[in-house]
Parts: C-alpha cells; sequence; structure tokens
C-alpha cells in the first residue's frame, strides 16, 4: 500500500525522526485531529513529544523483534533469518538516530555496542539448543559487560543527563526480561512468557521518555525549549503502548494460530488482556458504558481475524469472504463509536480509512507468513507497528482538545522517573498513571458515556 512521508521537522537531522519509511509515514486515510493547544504542557505533538514517540517506537520495537527473533531461533523456523534482518534494521534505525544528534562516529559506537547484545542473545538461544550450560553463563557474562559499554557510552554522551549507574539497571531489566520470556518460553511456561512479553516492550516505552528527556535537556533550542514529560505526552505514550502492543500480539497470535503451536492460547490471552487495558482506558474517559460498548467492537474484530486465519487454514474461500466482509462492517462500527465519542474530532471518514489500512496490513502479514514470503512479511510489520503510533497521536490529541484542563502541568526540571533507571515500576505502571490522570473523569464519563453510547444492532 502506498504511503505518504509526512517529513516531522526537527532541527537536529531529518534521519533523527525518519530513519526509515514506516517511522514517519503517514499513511492513507490515517486519523488526523484538528485540535488546537492552549499550552505546551497540552500539546500532543511537538518536537519534543514527536521525539519521544519516535524513541518509543524504535526501542519498543526493538524488545519485540527480538521476542520474536529468540523464538523463531530456537523453534528452528524458517522465518528466522528475516525475522533477525528486521531486527538489524531497527538497529541500523537506532543508531541513525544516535547519529543524527552526536554525529557519526557516535552512531557507529552505538551500533557496535548495541549490536553486541543481539549477537549475545544469539549465542544464548544457540547454547540453550545445545543444552551448552557454559555457553549460556558465557553469553550471560558478555551481556554483563555489554551493560557497562551501554551505561558508559550514553552517559558520556548526554553529558552525564543519563547516569551510567542508573543505565546499567535499567539495562539489566532489559536483558532479564528478554531472557526470561525466552527460558519460559524453552520450558513451555507459557503464561510467564507472554507476560514478560508485555512486560518488555512496555518497559521501552520508559526507555524512550528518558533518553527523549536528554536529548531535549541537552539541546533545548532545538525542541523550542518544549518538555517530554507532560501529561498530554504520558498520555500518548500510554495509548502508543496499548495500541502498537495490540498490533505486536495480533501478528503473534495469528502465525500462532497458522502454525497449531501449543502457545497459542496464551498469546491470544495476552492480546486479550491488551484489549482489556485498551477498554478501560476508554471507560476512564467516557464511561463505564462506553468502555464496555468499544471492547464489544474491539473483540470483534479480533474474533473476525481468527476467523479469517481458520478459514485459510482449512481452505473455506466462502468462509474467508465472510470474514473479510464482518472486518469491513467492524470498521463502520468503531468509526462511528469513537466518531461519537470525540464529538467529531475523529472523523468517521477518516477512522474507517485508517482501519482499513490497520486490517489489511494485519491481513498481509498473515498472507505473507501462511505462503512463506518472508521477506514481505516484516516489513510490513515494521510498518503496520509504526501505524499504530499515529493512532495513539490521534486519540490522544482528540481526548486532551476534548478535556484540556486536566492536561496542565508545571513543566518539571528535572529527569522524570522512567526505566532508565528501573524507577517506573512493573507492567501496567503506565496504564494505572494514565487511569488516574482521567480518574476525575468518570464522574463526567457515566453521562458522557451515556450520552456517546452507540446501541448495536444485532446480528443476523
Amino acid at each position: 500500500m502506498k504511503m505518504k512521508k509526512a517529513f516531522l521537522t526537527i532541527p537536529l537531522s531529518a534521519a533523527l525522526l525518519l530513519p526509515t519509511a514506516q517511522m514517519a509515514s503517514a499513511h492513507e486515510g490515517h486519523m488526523h485531529g484538528d485540535a488546537k493547544k492552549s499550552s505546551s504542557s497540552q500539546e500532543v505533538s511537538n518536537k519534543a513529544t514527536d521525539l519521544r514517540a519516535a524513541l518509543d517506537q524504535l526501542f519498543s520495537e526493538h524488545a519485540y523483534l527480538a521476542v520474536i527473533t529468540m523464538q523463531k531461533g530456537i523453534d528452528g523456523s524458517k522465518d528466522f533469518d528475516q525475522a533477525a534482518a528486521a531486527l538489524n534494521e531497527n538497529t541500523n534505525d537506532l543508531s541513525d538516530a544516535i547519529a543524527s544528534v552526536y554525529g557519526k562516529k557516535a552512531g557507529k559506537q552505538f551500533k557496535e555496542i548495541w549490536s553486541s547484545h543481539i549477537g549475545y542473545f544469539v549465542d544464548y538461544v544457540q547454547a540453550t539448543a545445545k543444552k551448552d550450560e557454559a555457553g549460556k553463563k558465557k553469553a550471560v557474562k558478555e551481556l554483563d559487560q555489554y551493560r557497562m559499554k551501554q551505561a558508559d557510552m550514553l552517559d558520556k554522551a548526554t553529558g552525564g543527563r543519563l547516569k551510567a549507574s542508573e543505565l546499567e539497571e535499567g539495562l539489566k531489566m532489559h536483558v532479564n526480561e528478554l531472557l526470561k520470556a525466552f527460558d519460559s518460553y524453552t520450558e513451555k511456561d507459557f503464561d510467564t512468557t507472554y507476560e514478560t512479553v508485555r512486560k518488555s516492550i512496555h518497559h521501552m516505552f520508559e526507555v524512550g521518555k528518558g533518553v527523549s528527556w536528554a536529548i531535549t535537556d541537552q539541546f533545548p533550542g532545538k525542541f523550542d525549549q518544549k518538555s517530554v514529560d507532560t501529561p498530554a505526552a504520558d498520555l500518548r505514550e500510554d495509548l502508543n503502548y496499548l495500541f502498537s502492543e495490540h498490533l505486536a500480539l495480533a501478528v503473534v497470535a495469528m502465525q500462532k494460530g497458522n502454525d497449531g503451536s501449543k502457545d497459542f492460547d496464551q498469546a491470544a490471552a495476552a492480546l486479550n488482556e491488551n484489549t482489556n487495558d485498551l477498554s478501560d482506558a476508554i471507560a476512564s474517559v467516557y464511561g463505564k458504558d462506553a468502555g464496555k460498548q468499544f471492547k464489544t467492537i474491539w473483540s470483534s474484530h479480533i474474533g473476525y481475524l481468527v476467523d479469517y486465519v481458520k478459514a485459510d487454514a482449512s481452505g473455506d474461500e466462502q468462509a474467508k469472504e465472510k470474514a473479510v466482509k464482518d472486518l469491513d462492517a467492524y470498521r463502520m462500527k468503531q468509526a462511528k463509536f469513537l466518531d461519537q465519542a470525540t464529538d467529531g474530532r475523529l472523523k468517521a471518514a477518516d477512522l474507517e480509512a485508517g482501519l482499513k489500512t490497520h486490517i489489511d496490513e494485519l491481513i498481509k502479514t498473515y498472507t505473507s507468513y501462511h505462503n512463506g514470503e518472508y521477506d514481505q512479511l516484516y516489513p510490513t510489520v515494521r510498518e503496520a507497528y509504526g501505524h499504530m503510533f499515529m493512532v495513539g497521536q490521534d486519540v490522544a490529541s482528540a481526548i486532551v482538545d476534548q478535556h484540556p484542563e486536566l492536561f496542565k502541568s508545571n513543566m518539571p526540571n528535572e529527569m522524570p522517573k522512567t526505566g532508565m533507571g528501573g524507577t517506573a515500576g512493573p507492567l501496567g505502571m503506565s496504564y494505572e498513571a494514565f487511569a488516574g490522570m482521567m480518574a476525575s473523569l468518570i464522574l463526567a464519563g457515566g453521562a458522557v458515556g451515556a450520552f456517546f453510547l452507540i446501541r448495536r444492532k444485532p446480528s443476523n
């Protein structure tokens, strides 16, 4: 599908926010809000918050692709090479971002250090496959050494804004999460696997916040003196996390369903937990009835995607056509709901087109996987993952424009608490912070939710 590039105007380097097409591409039919912000604390999108979102995307995508690649490696999957290549492309994008801020030499140094820890994870996977305990211990030791080098490099690059000791702690969390996700997978403790997968992805949003804070604090003039740490920016991050995680888990669940994998139920359960979190987020703004309705509609498209996978596996073309038709009907319902909920800030026509992009991307990733077209698969996965960050931005913009009084704050002078030092807490912290911030809406939300409640017509 053709894409339009939306060039973000951060005057460090275009490479910082545009290292890849999927990172800053504005998909056709993308949902745009017309919100006007009254203060910088209420700005969902500015040079600083766009930087934070871009780094959130790259760091979280790294964790996601690392999990996938490690699973593919231990399973001996045919698409291992392509998954690993996608992970390497992510590394290239991260390195380009560092280079655009600190110069080519720093970018090269970052790439060498960052790439090394991916290599050590591969060593760990290979040692596990061979039941080589000594090899596993060696890989873990090398990962510890990596942490020190990476922390030292970022400490120096940011002029001490990111402290080496705190970076080492944050990197230890990242390494341990990926190892735990992998170990539990090999041990067939799939509940732990997907619980940890969610934690590992979520943690990297905190890393993105920390790194973006350091950069904007170091070069304030390049970012119009704007902060990455505001209620509006946090809302955007929370929604970016939930929407992008939905995409990530949907891709995994569809592949597991295609393969008849033993961990399909747990992958699907993680996807359902993500739906619960999204629905709770909607409920915290628009009331319980609206949250329940959102969950019913949103869950339906997951069910229709499962129907598509089942029909494809059984060669039932008629059932596949029905699933596609059901997905089209879903788009209309979802678009109408969000249009009414946001008082027209999100237009139904734009929403329908944006949801079509999302659905088409998911079906394309599944079809590519099913047909063994792995070179097409992972570029589409990355494109689809990036698209959800645009969805998060637009929904956040609509909410902030609708309730601007909830997003006023004083600008912080110190580094925000983030996963850089392991202080941000476990999975759900970001969502809980979001829900807490929006809690004052719940009283009004009952009325709002009732007003926006859309009566569902019974299915034929």
